[in-house]
């Protein structure tokens, strides 16, 4: 049974380069598939792995460790000035 790959990605060079590497690494017992995310079901399968930053890697069904980057935190933002004025 081969290992199944998914890439998501939304069409930038940093998405570009993520293919080329998995592709690079991958074996003959990988099967590579490549999802674009501007795709509603592509962008919905992402959702259900809890992908909220692309590119990502799912290896047989799980978000791969390099990839599980969390949503963007508004508290976080604002700890960063968001929405303050400088002063």
């Amino acid at each position: 049974m081969k290992r199944q790959i998914e890439v998501f990605v939304a069409g930038c060079p940093l998405c570009s380069d993520a293919v080329a590497v998995v592709k690079e690494i991958a074996c003959d017992d990988c099967d590579i598939t490549v999802l674009n995310m501007q795709d509603g079901d592509t962008a919905e399968q992402a959702r259900r792995y809890g992908i909220h930053a692309v590119p990502a890697v799912v290896v047989d069904g799980k978000l791969a460790d390099c990839c599980s980057r969390g949503p963007i935190n508004p508290e976080t933002l604002k700890a960063a000035d968001i929405g303050r004025p400088r002063s």
